[in-house]
């Protein structure tokens, strides 16, 4: 059995996965409702309530896989990227759990995880595929030839924004609450999405921006009056929806005819999935942030013996 611990942001999560990628138990504390008031994760706060969730998080876990530690034969943490604070936590308690029982221990990188949720059951996705991971932070379309993350090649990533990022910064334009990519979501089956003719960023290659799709949705609401902003609140997340997914989906139609999937938060989003219906999509369970992944990613990690482990630090960039 292998423990995964995942706290590189707002989600408290533990979960227990076999060998043969098989989910036991899959256990996500959320924080939304703690940084819904400032519109966004406040990293000293999600950090704070990390030190308070983490153990009985881990007991959950065990608990719905009706193991205890002494089952557990590897554990995987999350190393980075993400909120420094935050992957300590995790990090530290991984480290005293392989520490006490005498486990090795898998860094996983928390990209490799969202690509990894594809190899659990029932999926079990073989490679080579291309993948589009699009989430909160990140917005890469990767070439996915192996297992390992060595063996991820990164063809096309953002310039600015992440997709993400791009649906909780209009959601905030909005007046709507957080997380902003599901409030958008709900809103927009409200609206017409041909109301407004926002701007798809056209970059060299295979990268994306949406800075100015932000921008665009900025001017159209600063240019309606209250009472008419309410009247075309939907049809606005609609118009701006639509232009997100129809970012992402034009790059991956530009890699060609290969085997598609698609992972991370973003590819909750039901319009994406929608407009990629032969892509491989991420059991939702699985887009959001979650343990059960990592724990999938620390099977195709090389783990670490002790004591050396011990030395294994956080990380924040992504690549």
């Amino acid at each position: 059995m292998i423990l995964g611990i995942e706290t590189s942001c707002d989600e408290t999560a533990a979960a227990v996965v076999t060998a043969g990628g098989e989910i036991l138990s899959s256990v996500v504390a959320s924080q939304a409702d703690l940084h819904a008031r400032f519109g966004g994760v406040v990293p000293e706060i999600a950090s704070r309530r990390h030190l308070e969730l983490v153990a009985p998080v881990i007991d959950e876990a065990l608990s719905r896989a009706r193991a205890t530690l002494d089952d557990v034969e590897l554990v995987g943490v999350t190393a980075g990227p993400g909120l420094i604070g935050a992957l300590l936590v995790g990090l530290a308690a991984a480290k005293a759990i392989a520490w006490g029982r005498g486990l090795p221990l898998a860094p996983v990188n928390h990209l490799h995880g969202h690509v990894a949720s594809l190899y659990l059951q029932p999926l079990d996705l073989e490679p080579p595929f291309r993948c589009l991971l699009a989430s909160g932070g990140h917005t890469l379309l990767l070439d996915v030839q192996g297992r390992a993350w060595d063996d991820v090649g990164v063809l096309g990533t953002t310039l600015d924004d992440a997709a993400g990022e791009a649906f909780d910064k209009g959601a905030r334009l909005l007046g709507l609450g957080y997380p902003g990519g599901a409030e958008i979501d709900r809103l927009a089956r409200e609206g017409d999405p041909a109301a407004y003719d926002f701007p798809v960023a056209r970059v060299a290659g295979l990268d994306f921006s949406f800075s100015g799709l932000k921008t665009a949705l900025l001017y159209a609401v600063r240019d309606l009056a209250p009472a008419e902003l309410e009247a075309r609140r939907a049809d606005l997340a609609a118009s701006y929806q639509r232009a997100i997914v129809r970012a992402l989906v034009e790059r991956l139609e530009a890699v060609g005819p290969e085997r598609l999937a698609i992972v991370g938060g973003v590819a909750a989003n039901s319009e994406l999935r929608a407009a990629l219906p032969d892509a491989v999509a991420a059991p939702l369970a699985l887009c959001t942030d979650n343990a059960a992944m990592i724990a999938s990613a620390a099977r195709y990690t090389s783990a670490v013996g002790s004591p050396e482990y011990l030395a294994l630090d956080a990380y924040a960039s992504a690549l």
